[in-house]
């Protein structure tokens, strides 16, 4: 008996054909697929595996300043790359490159913890030193998975000089990489950028495009060599920045400033507000900070309690002292309540009796009956005293406050500190006054005490003023910035050549600082200060020294302005007043061509065993 009829085994036959088939298609379709439509895929995922693709650093931008020197530049420099792995033979291979570079145990963990979060190559040493690299290269072999290649080095040429305006460089951090400063659109790890300074208010700019490098690797994921079959993209260097700042007036202002003393220099040409100069002692080599700074060093800087990072330009604020007697006399001008020729009530025998205590002048014989010009030559205090409450508290306050001294200038550096200065009389109901300021707070804010701090920078936008028209632009920088309006003093051209008066009176004989600005080519008008502090009223320090002044030809408006602080210098004429006028001295005499000399000031020529200078007695006479 048959079990299947012979027509049922043929339509099964069939059946098993037709699914053959249709399997066979299937297979047939799928490798199409894959061999034919989805070669371009597959052949770019077998080339990934055996290709790998590099970033090439762009150089940054060179900055330059008004003369077109070179401040900042890169040089050719050498980095250490360690290609991924897994994190345990990360480790290994740091360990063992400890042999030949400088990894402490902080830079491995952190190589390891930037591995682990992205994955991707990591930068070991961005400026490594030659023998270092000719060490891991001697031993290729020992280091499979380490690339070394040419990396742009960023180079300060002024050094210590230049620190603080010129800031530094460093390797992006993972906070920084992905906020909106620094955008994952723009930035990746690995990326030098813009720290502190220039190199940070204006990183888009100096910022170059990275390009890509193609390089053939083995099945271990190792180096062979480049690949040719695709283009290198060298990437786009940033775009140069060109300063207002004077290469060879930093450096000699750096040069002059009195050695292990803190301060800082500004200077400004009256014309339009460009920073000739920006000076903060002590400094630091932002050279130091490329390709990364030794754990050590970065330590012994903030540890330093003379604070070499604190640009004290910009970021410091100290009792402005007689400097801030000009800004008293040109509101009492503007206001009304004094002229240039006029004297107050009580004439000055050293001491000034109000509000039941006594008011000291800082020439205890007393000065006599003052005009405003004579006031401000001798820096009479008992005549700002009377100044101030002829003004009154409130007035004081508005006027100081619509000027600006309790606002940032502006300037375009990532940071600048606001001055101090009350706005009202509830200004001394906070800590740690506790109280409410009554009328005889004027008294202290006329001659530039009291709750009244400035920064360098503030003071020498106000002296631009005076030097000028009456009115102030904004510090810049860079050049063509505009970085704030400019500010008035409304005061008229009669006002402003009395206030002139009294400053060419401090640095005429007899003023207050005449030896030490006395030059041969220029005339210089300026204030000295010498400003009380928390310390030097403690008795444990000195007073802080100012000088704030302008210079230029004889016969001529000023075409420098330049304000200096020594911290606990004293006296603001035997220290600060020289500062200003070797550095405008220096400025003018390279601006016309004159011969540039280290005896500068009368002061100088006496030191030196010089005698007086013929210069001085035609200008002078014989007065000593």
């Amino acid at each position: 008996m048959k079990l299947f009829h012979p027509h049922l085994r043929r339509t099964r036959a069939l059946a098993a054909q037709a699914a053959l088939f249709l399997f066979m298609g299937i297979l047939a379709a799928a490798f199409f697929r894959m061999q034919v439509l989805g070669s371009t895929v597959w052949r770019l995922k077998a080339e990934s595996n055996r290709l790998r693709q590099l970033p090439v650093p762009a150089p940054r931008g060179t900055i330059y300043d008004r003369n077109g020197k070179v401040l900042a530049d890169n040089v050719p420099g050498y980095a250490i790359t360690l290609l991924p792995e897994p994190l345990d033979s990360v480790r290994a291979t740091l360990h063992r490159m400890r042999k030949y570079v400088d990894l402490s145990d902080e830079r491995i963990d952190r190589v390891i913890s930037t591995m682990r979060r992205y994955g991707t190559e990591v930068v070991v040493d961005g400026d490594a030193d030659f023998k270092v690299v000719s060490a891991l290269e001697e031993r290729s072999a020992e280091f499979p998975d380490v690339y070394i290649g040419m990396r742009p080095r960023r180079r300060y040429l002024l050094g210590p000089a230049a620190a603080h305006v010129l800031g530094y460089v460093g390797e992006i951090t993972a906070d920084e990489l992905g906020s909106p400063e620094f955008p994952d659109s723009v930035y990746a790890q690995g990326m030098v950028v813009g720290k502190t300074g220039i190199e940070k208010e204006y990183e888009r700019t100096l910022q170059g495009r990275p390009g890509l490098r193609t390089v053939e690797v083995d099945a271990r994921g190792r180096i062979v060599g480049d690949f040719k079959g695709f283009t290198a993209d060298p990437g786009t260097p940033g775009k140069d920045l060109h300063l207002n700042l004077d290469l060879d007036l930093q450096k000699w202002i750096a040069h002059i400033f009195p050695d292990s003393m803190a301060g800082a220099v500004v200077a400004m040409d009256p014309s339009d507000g460009g920073v000739l100069a920006l000076y903060s002692a002590p400094s630091f080599d932002p050279n130091a900070f490329v390709g990364g700074i030794a754990p050590d060093l970065w330590a012994k800087l903030n540890s330093d309690p003379q604070h070499p990072l604190l640009d004290r330009a910009v970021m410091s604020r100290y009792p402005p002292g007689s400097t801030f007697k000009l800004a008293t006399a040109a509101i009492g001008l503007e206001l009304g309540v004094v002229s240039p020729g006029d004297t107050m009530p009580e004439r000055c025998t050293g001491v000034f009796m109000w509000g039941g205590r006594a008011w000291h002048c800082w020439d205890a014989a007393g000065h006599g009956k003052q005009t405003l010009e004579e006031a401000i030559g001798n820096s009479c205090d008992i005549y700002f005293y009377q100044l101030g409450l002829k003004i009154g508290l409130d007035r004081l306050l508005k006027a100081a406050t619509d000027i600006g001294f309790s606002k940032p200038c502006p300037i375009d550096l990532p940071q600048e500190a606001t001055g101090v200065f009350p706005d009202s009389p509830k200004f001394w109901q906070r800590p740690p006054w506790n109280y409410t300021g009554q009328e005889g707070e004027v008294l202290n804010l006329a001659i530039g005490q009291g709750p009244n701090s400035q920064t360098p920078l503030k003071m020498a936008q106000f002296y631009t003023a005076l030097a000028r028209d009456g009115t102030a632009p904004a510090p810049s920088i860079a050049r063509g910035v505009k970085t704030g309006d400019a500010w008035s003093l409304h005061l008229s051209p009669r006002s402003l050549a009395a206030l002139r008066d009294g400053l060419r009176r401090a640095t005429a004989p007899g003023g207050t600082a005449h030896y030490e600005t006395a030059l041969q080519y220029w005339y210089v008008w300026g204030k000295t200060g010498t400003a009380q502090n928390v310390q030097s009223l403690q008795g444990t320090a000195g007073d802080h020294a100012w000088f704030a002044g302008m210079a230029g030809p004889p016969g001529k408006p000023p075409e420098i302005v330049i304000v200096a602080v020594v911290e606990h210098g004293e006296h603001g004429g035997s220290i600060a007043a020289p500062i200003v006028a070797k550095a405008a001295d220096y400025y003018l005499r390279k601006k016309y061509g004159l011969p540039i000399d280290t005896i500068q000031t009368y002061q100088d020529y006496i030191r030196a065993g010089l005698g007086i200078p013929p210069w001085y007695q035609a200008r002078f006479g014989k007065h000593r």
